[in-house]
């Protein structure tokens, strides 16, 4: 039994190579965003030094402020759009994924496997396939040019189904379920009440990966808007795409454009912890 628990304790011991692959990966993965900031930080004099500046400068109020005074780009308007967008497709996935994931888990209908499969199979389906049909139904209805064409089309999403219904399997309980029904509860009121508390720590997750998901959208807001009705990322393109590049004004909206996917990424994070920890202390 000695023998067996040292072994144990060999195994999950951590080596100094462990430390340096961790510290490595760290810096790879830190390293672009805090050039980033240096980049932000500084005017376009310097980007081309060689070696190139590797602190941050007093340039970044300049920048910033030429940012917001471009109305080519219109950057202010288009993070606005772009926490539009977000929010309402992130609520409106959370939302439709936790409540369909319940009934998939939980619920006894007829088809209902035939539904899970076909929902499972548009996953399968590249998203760059439907773009074209897409498109023209939108100028059909004239969309186009606007924000619905943006939110409408994701507010349900069949990746988020399919992972709250195999988390809700799992973490839910039929007795859980049974005796919230004995007690007359309906079953809206057993998913408000019962389901989704339990669900938060992976609604917190699927909320994340959606918001950066849309955040991030390029390719479908290019094809669908236009300059008057810009995402940030779009704001970022035209930002990029002028005659004259001016990287330092460019790395500054960058910048500015990820301090929303950090906010969103504490608050998802706090909700994912503090989930893990109630249910740790439920257990």
């Amino acid at each position: 039994m000695t023998a067996m628990r040292a072994a144990s304790v060999r195994l999950w011991r951590t080596s100094p190579a462990t430390y340096l692959a961790l510290i490595v990966g760290c810096v790879l993965s830190v390293f672009p965003i805090y050039w980033m900031v240096v980049v932000a930080t500084r005017s376009n004099d310097v980007i081309n030094d060689v070696p190139p500046p590797l602190l941050p400068g007093g340039e970044l109020g300049a920048n910033v402020g030429r940012v917001f005074a471009n109305e080519h780009a219109a950057f202010a308007y288009g993070l606005v759009n772009s926490l539009v967008v977000s929010s309402v497709v992130t609520v409106s996935v959370v939302f439709f994924s936790t409540l369909a994931g319940f009934a998939f888990a939980k619920l006894r209908f007829r088809g209902r496997n035939a539904m899970l499969l076909i929902i499972v199979a548009t996953m399968m389906v590249p998203v760059q396939l439907g773009l074209i049909p897409l498109y023209m139904l939108m100028v059909k209805i004239g969309w186009n040019g606007s924000l619905q064409a943006v939110i409408v089309p994701f507010l349900v999403s069949g990746f988020g189904v399919f992972m709250m219904r195999q988390y809700a399997a799992e973490a839910i309980s039929d007795e859980l379920v049974e005796a919230a029904r004995v007690d007359g509860c309906s079953t809206f009121r057993i998913y408000w009440n019962v389901v989704l508390p339990v669900l938060r720590p992976a609604a917190a997750v699927l909320g994340l990966l959606t918001f950066m998901q849309t955040w991030n959208e390029f390719i479908w807001p290019y094809a669908v808007l236009d300059a008057n009705t810009p995402t940030v990322q779009l704001s970022l393109s035209l930002l990029a795409t002028a005659y004259y590049t001016d990287y330092a004004q460019v790395f500054a909206a960058t910048a500015l454009a990820t301090l929303p996917l950090f906010a969103v990424f504490i608050l998802f994070g706090r909700q994912i912890i503090g989930g893990i920890m109630e249910g740790s202390i439920k257990s």
